[in-house]
């Protein structure tokens, strides 16, 4: 396999990018697009690129555009699109890559917005389909869970204890933007340095090894401010106060919509036509599979969307993996998930 490192032109801005390829293709080989999360890793985060290489091994070309914006934790999603198209020039013009449509992957934050891109109207004929791995789909259900740990589907309530990596990142975003918390600029940005620490650091989010950076930045606040900072970063032994935490959800949700209405992707799927392959983890600490199931369902008739969810995938390293016996029972149902999504090309 070669891989090869490149430069895109978003709309004018300079972006790189990693190209992986067979060597020495007997024919044009399909082309993915694949887009990776709010991550500081971005295109080289590890989960990613293994997915993106054991694509490349069946017999394609694989593009993993970086968007430097999510590294730095910042949300984003209008810059999804251009992403995608800046990546579909440069397959257009490699001599290995076929002259059909391209698939789409998305994983995490980008996986919505990814999908949502198949319906754009300056993308939507060159897509083949799309898929999304660990995404959601209504905003203000995702940050309740970060909050609370409580999800819902079909009418059945799940609680499990959320990633806190997930609300450092949206109240780094968003918390200047919650009625009432319009000049918390200060807690905003001692949470970003926080998820920016736990990005480089890659330890896991609720893991004690952060604690004492908690407390050191907790001391760098004005002494009415460190309640709310311990609201969305206790210690890790702790989790925050449930109803104050769905009280905060609501802000955040309100304030974040009003400043980027396509936080919400749901408005922007009715577009989309291709098929879509949705795969969540049944364990997810960072989305819920709930939101796996929502985003399924928010896709209009035409899209043709299949969902599983399966103990096999994680979203982060807190995603516990299954005993053999039920992964034995999972292995089929992932490999005719990966049939279909494979199929689409």
């Amino acid at each position: 396999m070669l891989q090869d490192e490149i430069m895109l032109d978003r709309d004018g801005t300079s972006i790189p990018a990693t190209l992986l390829r067979p060597r020495a293709p007997a024919s044009a080989l399909p082309a993915w697009v694949v887009m990776h999360g709010i991550t500081r890793a971005g295109r080289a985060h590890a989960q990613l690129v293994r997915f993106a290489r054991s694509v490349a091994s069946t017999g394609a070309v694989v593009i993993i555009p970086e968007v430097p914006e999510w590294r730095q934790l910042n949300l984003a999603p209008h810059l999804t699109a251009p992403t995608i198209r800046s990546a579909i020039d440069a397959l257009r013009t490699h001599p290995d890559v076929h002259k059909g449509r391209f698939g789409l992957v998305g994983f995490s934050f980008g996986a919505p917005h990814t999908v949502a891109a198949a319906g754009d109207p300056g993308l939507r004929s060159d897509i083949a389909g799309a898929v999304s791995f660990g995404g959601y789909c209504d905003l203000g259900r995702t940050i309740h869970f970060m909050m609370t740990g409580e999800h819902e589907h079909n009418g059945d309530a799940f609680s499990l204890r959320p990633d806190p990596y997930g609300r450092w990142i949206v109240a780094a975003n968003y918390l200047t933007d919650a009625a009432g918390y319009e000049d918390a600029v200060d807690v905003a940005d001692a949470l970003r340095r926080l998820a920016l620490l736990a990005g480089d650091t890659g330890a896991p989010a609720w893991s004690p090894e952060y604690d004492l950076a908690k407390v050191q930045m907790a001391a760098g606040l004005a002494p009415d401010r460190r309640e709310l900072f311990d609201l969305i970063a206790p210690p890790s032994n702790r989790q925050p106060d449930a109803a104050r935490g769905a009280e905060m959800a609501a802000l955040l949700t309100e304030g974040g919509k009003r400043v980027q209405p396509h936080m919400d992707p749901a408005q922007s799927l009715s577009d989309v036509a291709c098929p879509v392959h949705i795969l969540h983890g049944r364990f997810d600490h960072l989305i819920p599979f709930s939101e796996g199931f929502r985003l399924r369902q928010a896709l209009p008739p035409q899209a043709k969307a299949y969902a599983t969810v399966t103990r096999l995938f994680g979203h982060s390293a807190q995603d516990p993996f299954p005993s053999p016996l039920q992964a034995l029972r999972e292995i089929p149902i992932l490999f005719g998930a990966l049939a279909r999504v494979f199929g689409m090309m």
